[in-house]
């Protein structure tokens, strides 16, 4: 919704003719082989996004559209009087349930992720599994460094990694490279801690088989159950994730990326952006028309 950023920061052009960060998303998921895209969106929008976003791609992937609604709730459950946030990113998630059927990557709308980053996705979903009993899923790492603003602090869940897969992810506040040429952020506990700035954190790029989807709608029913009365509760892709794992039900590979990530939470943040994005076009990675 773009509450800080003062508007649909999704349709804010940040390339040389007009692209928004997406169109760079979907450039690079179809150089990398992804075969279809479907945006989850609010039914409000449609016709706007539709018009402004999803026309764009129609000769070149196969595009689909869910919608995140309020009221897209499991059998027996209905919205509490007040509610009208909608319910986090695992239940967006579970709104393209029909839509849909292949294994697939999430990313977030307003991210930009880089092009390594959707090559590496796509290797991982292509490349045999070990039929170990295991649902497997990867999450895209960055570098921290890689994630940094040179305007202001950024809060990161770094993750612990044991033998290539995700063990956990600790959330941090307010890390920035201070002064002295340390990066330093705030910990859960308020402690300001040196972090390593070649530790991996997830972006929120996350890559799964289709059955993923129906681990959600356990988890989501479960949620709902709990805190379904809660007029600000959300549930989440990662805690959906995090469960799986501490049960033994899946396991999560980090897939090191060197690409850089860039995003847009205030509007101060843009200028950074369209300049990051000029100099990938200049170097040849994208061109100065996408098409």
């Amino acid at each position: 919704m773009g509450s800080r950023y003062g508007g649909l920061k999704q349709l804010d052009p940040m390339g040389p003719n007009g692209e928004v960060i997406l169109d760079y998303s979907v450039y690079d998921a179809i150089r990398a082989g992804f075969g279809k895209v479907v945006f989850i969106i609010r039914k409000d929008f449609e016709e706007a996004f539709k018009s402004q976003v999803g026309a764009r791609f129609a000769d070149k992937i196969e595009v689909d559209y869910a919608f995140q609604c309020l009221d897209d709730l499991p059998e027996g459950y209905s919205v509490p009087d007040g509610r009208v946030k909608p319910w986090g990113t695992a239940h967006a998630l579970r709104a393209a349930r029909d839509v849909v059927k292949e294994p697939f990557g999430v990313v977030n709308a307003d991210d930009f992720y880089g092009a390594d980053a959707f090559a590496k996705a796509a290797q991982f979903l292509t490349a045999p599994k070990t039929e170990d009993g295991k649902e497997h899923y990867g999450m895209i790492g960055y570098p921290l460094k890689n994630t940094l603003s040179d305007h202001g602090d950024v809060n990161r869940g770094i993750c612990g990694i044991k033998d290539g897969y995700l063990d956990s992810v600790e959330e941090y506040t307010k890390i920035m490279m201070e002064e002295d040429g340390v990066c330093r952020g705030d910990s859960l506990s308020g402690e300001r801690k040196p972090v390593d700035p070649e530790e991996l954190v997830s972006m929120n790029f996350w890559v799964f088989p289709a059955s993923f989807i129906d681990q959600i709608e356990d988890h989501f029913t479960r949620f709902m159950a709990a805190h379904g009365a809660e007029l600000k509760s959300e549930c989440y892709i990662p805690t959906v994730v995090d469960e799986l794992i501490h049960n033994g039900k899946a396991d999560c590979s980090v897939i090191k990326t060197t690409a850089n990530w860039l995003g847009v939470t205030y509007p101060s943040d843009k200028p950074a952006v369209v300049e990051s994005i000029a100099k990938l076009v200049e170097t040849g990675v994208y061109p100065a028309k996408l098409g």
